[in-house]
């Protein structure tokens, strides 16, 4: 999946252009720059690879999700549903705010279950908050016909789904807000950083003066610059900025090669008559940053890790053993770790996690293997792993039974 295997001339020029400059604040100093904009550059990119009107650079994927909740006026008391099967960030951005992150239940999609995302709307249901992890969707048509029924906000965060497509429209441009990461191990990476894409003018506005301490960017006098209301500093740099500009002209070879990856691993694992795959909903078209599949129950599932990880086999997860990723080992967020007091509206509606399980999610979650497709292999080691994979699942298989 990390685009930063193959880093090269591109990245490095990108970059010294930033150094050679001296510059590497993306706002202001506009006399010393030389009309180099490395940021509003990487903006523009994104515009026509996420084919959105609006695109506001950040600092991180948890930057842009909590700027992305912050634009739509989401904060104390307010309700988020959000997917069992994230990475903690989700939930996160929303605690910031001082909202209330809703826990439901996943399906075989591996992303939030329509049914169970009805069942959870109240009266506080602002947002809901699709999750489209490991380089797939969910059902994007009936999460967007609840939030059109119940007047909510359609929040995706894409952060691992970057050129994955519903449809024909690419992932993170569905929703009324759209989120990405480009952390260092994403498809495309800045080292750091992250974006929300909008079609609503008002939401980028608000997304770009929150990022930046509540500057309104007008003029070219940034000491002079108005505050509408208050911000925080999740501005992006112009080296992350630069090594993303020349990623993000790279994403089409990416996603080329993470295809024939994941094409030829998939066949070969195709032959393993007890695995089945994630549900990819019709019309979507996966970025293919991991192949995802489901053995027959829990054990197999953590034999077959165990083997695969012993065969010398690299970035499988099994999420349910997993302390980031999945909510069954979340008990700093269950019982509210903090470093400091949290409010009693956010104590009494985190309460319900006390009592609530998850069980259609770790039906699925517990049965999954998640294996991240690389860059940097070449097809005889690809063909290698497919057989080392079919080995050590197969071993699981039969020991198991």
């Amino acid at each position: 999946m990390p685009g930063f295997e193959l880093f090269g001339s591109a990245e490095r020029k990108e970059v010294n252009d930033v150094l050679d400059n001296g510059v590497l604040m993306r706002y202001g100093f506009d006399g010393m720059r030389n009309g180099h904009w490395k940021a509003k550059e990487l903006e523009t990119e994104l515009q026509s690879a996420f084919q959105s009107k609006h695109v506001q650079l950040l600092s991180s994927g948890t930057a842009a999700v909590t700027a992305a909740l912050a634009a739509a006026g989401i904060g104390a008391g307010d309700e988020v549903i959000m997917p069992s099967f994230t990475f903690v960030a989700s939930f996160e951005s929303i605690l910031m705010l001082g909202a209330i992150p809703i826990m439901v239940d996943i399906d075989d999609t591996l992303t939030l279950d329509p049914k169970t995302v009805e069942k959870a709307i109240t009266s506080k249901t602002k947002a809901i908050m699709v999750v489209q992890m490991c380089g797939s969707m969910g059902d994007m048509d009936a999460l967007q016909r609840i939030c059109d029924e119940h007047k909510l906000i359609l929040i995706e965060d894409a952060c691992q789904a970057i050129g994955g497509t519903y449809k024909g429209k690419p992932l993170g441009s569905i929703g009324d807000l759209g989120c990405f990461s480009f952390d260092f191990v994403k498809t495309i990476t800045c080292g750091e950083g992250g974006a929300v894409i909008t079609d609503n003018k008002d939401y980028y506005i608000k997304a770009d003066n929150y990022s930046d301490h509540g500057h309104d960017h007008f003029g070219n006098d940034r000491g002079a610059e108005a505050h509408a209301f208050m911000g925080y500093n999740f501005r992006i740099s112009e080296l992350h900025a630069a090594v993303g500009l020349a990623q993000v002209r790279r994403l089409p070879d990416f996603l080329a090669i993470q295809k024939k990856n994941f094409t030829i691993l998939r066949e070969a694992l195709s032959e393993i008559p007890d695995i089945t795959f994630r549900t990819v909903p019709e019309g979507g078209v996966e970025s293919y940053a991991f192949l995802n599949f489901f053995l027959p129950d829990l054990e197999i599932a953590r034999k077959a890790s165990k083997n695969l990880k012993e065969a010398g086999v690299d970035g499988c997860f099994h999420y349910y053993d997993n302390n980031w990723h999945y909510i069954r080992k979340w008990d700093h967020l269950k019982n509210l770790k903090s470093l400091y007091p949290i409010s009693e509206e956010i104590k009494s509606g985190i309460k319900y996690l006390q009592t609530k399980t998850f069980e259609q999610s770790d039906h699925f979650i517990g049965r999954n293997i998640s294996c991240l497709i690389k860059l940097s292999w070449t097809e005889e080691e690809v063909k290698s792993r497919a057989e080392a994979m079919v080995q050590a699942i197969s071993l699981a298989l039969k020991l198991v039974r």
